[in-house]
């Protein structure tokens, strides 16, 4: 079976992690492993593969993650993501939306530890690439450490030794996606007792973590570290992964060189006739706390929507941020030399 690295890598966040946000993450990191938005099985299979699970082949190493619950559907799935050549497979038992609740997979799928250790055999039995399960550390009252234990065991025993744990438990009545995001308390204690119970899993962390100080320090007590919300927001922070977490002889790009370097699979899609808004979206954080970043990302938001926009707005968005940052220099000079 194949290996995968997964020491660090960035989550599945549905509306954001899709392949251009990807590529463009590929420019900041190459030993991440990034994850796909959570696509539904039903996705896959009535309106065709093509549509959700096509990707550029810089992406590597890459995995899917899938929505669903029922066995067959999810071995179809996984089959098709050996076929397009995926590194690996995960299962989403994590996402507390109205949406997978009415569709019985997400979250509420820990409720069904059995069911979900029918459907890990059902993808391992279909494919030979990795899978692998994303999922909580409980959800409403199934709070104790060893509900969560109750889970994870009948998974374990089908084979699957990769567990991502997202260290808050969900709400699955009363709070939305994004609360339980932030309001269900942090428990990282408890993804290290797993680890340090079940040393034979590789144990995977997500949830709050914010920067690679935070990742490296967890990286003390499990095997990976998982981001989410702080790549995308803060995505000049991955720069310095290959160095820091993958041990990488590697130098670092500079913020503007990671733009001038995306700029090439911009005007590929483009040409393509992918519009500039669907691309330049994910862009928009890596200047932040730069003098400028302001006007990048004003000038970007305002003209890449507009009907025909092409890779001039990104160029104009860099000279008014450069423009920016020269005047910034020549007034911290002559304040230099007032000084003297």
């Amino acid at each position: 079976m194949k290996v995968v690295n997964r020491r660090f890598s960035i989550a599945p966040m549905m509306d954001w992690s899709d392949r251009h946000c990807r590529m463009f993450w590929r420019q900041l990191t190459g030993s991440a492993l990034l994850y796909t938005e959570m696509v539904t099985t039903g996705a896959i299979i009535h309106a065709g593969p093509e549509r959700f699970l096509q990707y550029h082949n810089d992406e590597h190493p890459i995995a899917l993650q899938l929505g669903g619950s029922n066995p067959a559907d999810l071995a179809q799935c996984a089959k098709l993501a050996e076929q397009w050549a995926y590194d690996e497979v995960n299962l989403n038992c994590g996402c507390p939306s109205d949406r997978v609740q009415n569709g019985m997979f997400g979250a509420c799928l820990m409720g069904q530890p059995q069911l979900v250790a029918d459907c890990i055999k059902a993808m391992q039995d279909s494919c030979s690439i990795p899978v692998t399960v994303k999922h909580r550390i409980g959800i409403d009252d199934m709070e104790s450490y060893e509900e969560m234990v109750d889970f994870v065991r009948p998974i374990m025993e089908t084979g699957c030794s990769t567990f991502i744990v997202h260290a808050r438990k969900a709400w699955l009545q009363g709070l939305s996606p994004k609360q339980n995001r932030e309001i269900p308390p942090l428990n990282y204690e408890t993804v290290y007792q797993l680890k340090k119970d079940f040393p034979e899993l590789e144990v995977i962390i997500n949830g709050g973590i914010t920067d690679l100080d935070q990742s490296i320090e967890h990286l003390n007590h499990v095997d990976g570290v998982m981001l989410g919300r702080a790549a995308y927001h803060d995505p000049y922070l991955l720069a310095e992964v290959d160095q820091r977490i993958a041990g990488q002889q590697t130098i670092t790009k500079s913020r503007d060189q990671v733009l001038l370097d995306f700029i090439p699979y911009v005007e590929e899609q483009l040409e393509q006739g992918v519009p500039l808004n669907h691309i330049s979206r994910h862009v928009l954080g890596l200047f932040q706390g730069v003098a400028g970043a302001k006007l990048f990302r004003r000038h970007i938001s305002q003209q890449a929507h507009i009907k025909g926009a092409g890779i001039e707005v990104i160029h104009q968005a860099r000279e008014l941020m450069l423009d920016a940052q020269r005047r910034n220099e020549e007034h911290a000079r002559e304040r230099a030399l007032n000084q003297v």
